[in-house]
């Protein structure tokens, strides 16, 4: 189905005072980023934020589904998506707990194998 710009304005603004926000689109869907990490993804206009031990404990009994055929469970924000407040703290609890990504190595070229920074 794919998810709605709209929806994914309305997250956001939702989540505004969780940090430095910013949704990226990917294969239809989005990713939402927090200080620079994947917290959260929009799938068919629903929010799916990536599970830790401190949002569990924010959200009590959280509402579990994969976010597309195949993903790992997320915590899935159905009732208190228009909870400014409690869906920014969370945004702000998953962002703490997940780790740094990973820095991506430059691409090699096809004809000497030398990373293109390497010249």
């Amino acid at each position: 189905m794919g998810s709605d710009q709209s929806f994914v304005d309305f997250v956001l603004d939702n989540i505004e005072q969780a940090g430095e926000l910013s949704a990226r689109k990917m294969f239809g869907e989005y990713a939402i980023y927090c200080d620079g990490k994947v917290v959260a993804l929009v799938c068919d206009n629903r929010l799916f934020v990536k599970p830790t031990p401190g949002g569990r404990a924010h959200i009590g009994d959280p509402a579990e589904a994969p976010a597309y055929p195949g993903a790992r469970p997320s915590f899935l924000v159905e009732d208190r998506i228009e909870d400014r407040e409690w869906l920014s703290e969370l945004i702000r609890i998953t962002a703490r707990e997940l780790p740094a990504p990973t820095p991506k190595k430059p691409k090699k070229t096809k004809k000497t194998g030398e990373s293109r920074g390497a010249r």
